[in-house]
């Protein structure tokens, strides 16, 4: 396994990781998360990802009870949560100190953990003042809740909001974004964040590497059964896979699966190492309803170097979506 710094902070990362959306408590029973985790612990992996919104907080109830079943050391662990969509009464979402606070403490008991390593502001809150926002996530840090606060699916313009109040007021600033970022989702990753990398030393944690499941070649056969298109609430997923684009889609997949054959690869592996060949990706969050998905997944490790620019042209001129990069109008 690779670890890589989380930005421009101390904290290492491993460059695979496993986060529990989807499966925890939809797919997977506590067994089934034990061997997940394990197996993914056993591959060198030491940051796995939550989030009090995953099958209604069921799936850090599970995570926690993997952890304390397996009897892990603590401090070889980087566990993170995110927090905005904790419930149906009226403070129960958002970003409010309220939430931020009442939300830590809830994911924590879920967790069985005095701590988390990350905190994520899982969406922007449009009706909180980021003030009051970027305060409250001090405030986990300062009572030792959390080490590290960031955000998810934020705009380049809000991180750059909330990093220059934290400036202002001497806090600390948001450390790490985790954002969408696959073969067919670049723009903001590759461009709008493109300033931030340098500017605020941002760190990434990756979601959706395989775009639900269309970047491992499998829909390129026939729509296969018993996948998250076909539970309860994951609805929103299936507009991945259907239209225009979507065949388009599935089309490039077909035309790299050759790619990755000659790499001796399989295509999910390829689209994981496409990912992490990026210097900008700190780490890229992977799932898995079965233990063979984590053993294939974690080999995407030993596929980074084999990605040479000749490669990577290949991949470019089938994806033919790279995003464009700002003008250099002294050159």
């Amino acid at each position: 396994m690779e670890y890589r710094y989380l930005g421009k902070s101390g904290l290492q990362v491993s460059a695979l990781s496993f986060g529990s959306w989807v499966t925890f408590g939809n797919q997977a029973n506590e067994d089934l998360a034990f061997e997940l985790m394990n197996t993914a612990y056993e591959a060198g992996v030491n940051f796995f990802d939550n989030a009090e919104a995953y099958a209604g907080g069921d799936a850090e109830k599970l995570m926690g009870a993997v952890i304390k079943r397996a009897g892990w050391k603590r401090s070889d662990l980087v566990i993170s949560t995110k927090i905005y969509w904790g419930g149906q009464g009226p403070n129960d979402r958002g970003l409010s100190r309220k939430h931020i606070l009442e939300g830590m403490d809830a994911s924590l008991s879920r967790l069985a953990l005095d701590y988390v390593d990350l905190v994520f502001a899982h969406r922007a809150d449009f009706h909180t003042p980021m003030e009051e926002t970027v305060r409250a996530f001090n405030h986990l840090i300062d009572q030792g809740k959390a080490f590290y606060w960031g955000t998810s699916e934020w705009s380049a313009t809000e991180i750059m909001e909330a990093y220059a109040i934290a400036r202002r007021e001497h806090l600390i600033p948001p450390l790490m974004e985790q954002p969408q970022y696959h073969m067919f989702h670049r723009e903001r990753f590759e461009a709008e964040y493109a300033p931030l990398y340098e500017e605020v030393g941002l760190g990434t944690t990756i979601w959706s590497p395989l775009a639900s499941g269309l970047l491992t070649g499998k829909y390129n056969k026939e729509t296969p059964k018993d996948t998250r298109l076909s539970l309860d609430g994951y609805e929103f997923l299936r507009s991945r896979f259907e239209g225009d684009e979507a065949e388009k889609n599935i089309h490039k997949v077909g035309l790299m699966i050759p790619i990755a054959e000659e790499l001796g690869c399989t295509m999910a592996q390829l689209a994981l190492a496409w990912t992490l060949k990026n210097p900008n990706v700190s780490t890229t969050i992977t799932g898995a309803s079965k233990v063979e998905q984590v053993v294939d997944n974690m080999k995407a490790i030993d596929v980074v170097e084999k990605l040479t620019p000749e490669v990577m042209e290949r991949i470019e001129a089938i994806l033919e979506n790279k995003p464009d990069q700002p003008t250099d109008w002294r050159g």
